[in-house]
């Protein structure tokens, strides 16, 4: 008997971690993929959309592509080419197909799809959180249809855009401050696991032997990926990403811990901090489930595993 699929809306802003994400829970087979949600971060918003074009096109994704915010709710926008390259997706030359873009906004589209379920929906938030600030400020009354909120964002112990700054949270503080206050259930994938998640060149081998197209770009996608990473001191490619995904899927390979996080929206060096706290001891107090690290060689496992799901 097929294991029923669970209900899910991808958001982000491709980026190599997040088409990465998108490629694994796509080939878990675990969730009905409602919605490709993409926002301003990696790069422009109409480079991030066209990314989702093409990454829907490359995975024969049936879901649509909703075009989300063209800005942070308050502050300016803050590109990443030098990680992801001039189109945000660099490495591998794609074609968007057919497929077009919805005629409704990110938020407006989450609303339908949310207000239509029989079920709870779970949103994978892998980019900058306006979409979602944007939909729980515009529609409150929706919160009861979100069954969880996973987010590859901020850092417990340090930032990486600044100090004490990881980039989704910096980009838009205020949209993540209405997410993290908002009463959802949230799981957090922070750099203090991420940048344990680190694709190896001596990964790219095993890559290699799975020998379908989609793990012939996502090799693409890593070599590229990893170089910035690696002029800069890491071992390879820390792809931050399908953490989010993987927090659900497989919460066996990681060390997570309840906190209470609260955004900081001030602060020369710290707007855009994720500041917790541990004090509490009761199950209400906290709100967010945060994972603080992981078992790298299973992660490798598990996406070659996703990998072969394209083998056919």
């Amino acid at each position: 008997m097929e294991r029923k699929r669970t209900p899910v809306i991808l958001d982000g802003d491709p980026g190599h971690d997040d088409a990465i994400m998108i490629t694994m829970a796509n080939g878990s087979s675990l969730f009905d993929i409602k919605l490709l949600s993409s926002v301003n971060g990696n790069q422009t918003i109409e480079k991030t959309t066209l990314n989702m074009l093409k990454i829907a096109n490359l995975l024969s994704i049936d879901a649509p592509v909703a075009k989300g915010a063209i800005r942070p709710m308050k502050s300016p926008v803050i590109p990443a080419g030098n990680w992801h390259g001039k189109s945000g997706l660099d490495g591998y030359r794609l074609s968007k197909g057919d497929k077009k873009i919805a005629d409704k906004p990110s938020y407006e589209m989450m609303y339908d799809i949310l207000s239509k379920s029989d079920e709870q929906v779970i949103i994978i938030a892998t980019g900058p959180l306006t979409n979602l600030g944007i939909l729980l400020s515009v529609h409150p009354d929706i919160k009861d249809k979100i069954k969880l909120i996973s987010i590859m964002g901020g850092g417990i112990l340090h930032g990486n855009w600044n100090p004490a700054s990881e980039y989704n949270i910096l980009v838009d503080p205020e949209a993540a401050k209405i997410v993290f206050d908002s009463g959802i259930k949230i799981l957090v994938a922070p750099l203090d696991a991420t940048e344990k998640a680190i694709i190896k060149p001596s990964d790219f081998p095993k890559i290699k032997e799975v020998n379908n197209h989609v793990s012939d770009v996502v090799l693409a996608w890593l070599k590229f990926f990893y170089k910035h990473p690696m002029e800069i001191g890491y071992e390879g490619a820390p792809v931050h990403d399908p953490l989010a995904f993987l927090a659900i899927s497989h919460p066996e390979i990681f060390r997570i811990e309840k906190m209470k996080i609260d955004v900081e929206l001030h602060g020369k060096y710290t707007r855009g901090a994720l500041v917790y706290d541990l004090r509490y001891s009761r199950e209400e107090d906290f709100n967010s489930e945060v994972l603080m690290d992981i078992d790298r060689e299973r992660y490798v496992d598990l996406l070659i595993e996703y990998l072969h799901f394209y083998d056919r």
